[in-house]
């Protein structure tokens, strides 16, 4: 005998089933060129930001600990970081560098320089599987 809860998970099953389904935009070769050479421009913003573009207090910048992103290893997020104590996200990471080395105010999480400073890292570290959890 089916339950009134059993009945209405049957009916809402149905009723997604009759829905058409979802399907992406077409997008054209434009398209496609512009959103690149916006997120190029999002990357450079990253790049002059992370070579000294934070003004930070006591004038280090992420390169001085990170030659070219190349020891951030974006690729490895989410994962257990020993100086936050729990297993964070990238840009918590790089608001924890903000804050100790930099001796800077943290970065909000929409902030366009926390984006421009997620971009030029992943960029840097393209082609790069993804390894998340690893040291």
């Amino acid at each position: 005998m089916l339950t009134r809860i059993t009945k209405a998970v049957l009916c809402a099953g149905a009723l997604t089933l009759a829905q058409p389904a979802a399907q992406a935009e077409e997008f054209t070769e434009a398209d496609l060129k512009s959103w690149e050479e916006q997120f190029m421009t999002v990357v450079k913003r990253g790049e002059k930001l992370f070579h000294g573009g934070l003004e930070s207090k006591n004038t280090v910048s992420c390169d001085q600990c990170h030659p070219n992103a190349t020891n951030t290893h974006p690729e490895t997020y989410p994962k257990f970081q020993q100086q936050l104590g729990k297993v964070a996200v990238l840009s918590e990471m790089i608001n924890w560098c903000i804050e100790n080395p930099l001796e800077t105010e943290p970065l909000a999480l929409d902030d366009p320089r926390m984006t421009a400073l997620q971009a030029y890292i992943t960029w840097e570290r393209r082609g790069v599987e993804l390894a998340p959890g690893k040291h």
